[in-house]
């Protein structure tokens, strides 16, 4: 690993520890000539998934779309990042397990609503307002109505 100081090719590995759900090593390396630490991590390489957009053209999957979303709506809420990471990582599991290569954003739309619909009610109304583009404050209501009475159901 070329050390990001000095550029010598030559270093010791100091620590490695699994993290984000098992799907990456971080490590913590010595440079042999500085002497100076850096964190290097190593992920799978994972073949590329393509999200075919509402109006056809298709572009590479990017899970930080569906964090700066999800971070959006849940802005001033008490949802931890770790949650909003959460919801990421649930999204790309189900687009993994399901050994996809294309997938309709639309589906991955309806995803992220599931599991913020779990997670924050508000959140959930507010990544709905602008994922099916509501116009007037019909469609908030009855958003609204349909989330009252799926609770309702729930309780009762």
């Amino acid at each position: 690993m070329l050390c990001p100081f000095c550029k010598f090719l030559e270093d010791r590995v100091v620590d490695s520890r699994i993290c984000q759900d098992g799907r990456s090593i971080r490590r913590r390396r010595e440079c042999l000539n500085c002497q100076r630490r850096f964190t290097t991590y190593e992920t799978l390489e994972r073949p590329n998934i393509v999200v075919i957009k509402k109006d056809g053209r298709k572009e590479l999957f990017d899970r930080l779309k569906i964090t700066k979303g999800v971070t959006t709506a849940c802005e001033k809420r008490p949802v931890s990042l770790d949650k909003i990471e959460e919801v990421a990582s649930e999204v790309e599991r189900y687009i993994e397990n399901k050994n996809l290569r294309e997938i309709p954003t639309k589906v991955i739309g309806e995803l992220v609503m599931d599991n913020l619909q779990q997670l924050d009610e508000v959140a959930y109304v507010r990544y709905a307002s602008v994922y099916k583009r509501f116009t007037d404050i019909t469609q908030f209501m009855n958003t609204i109505l349909t989330l009252l009475s799926e609770k309702k159901e729930s309780i009762s």
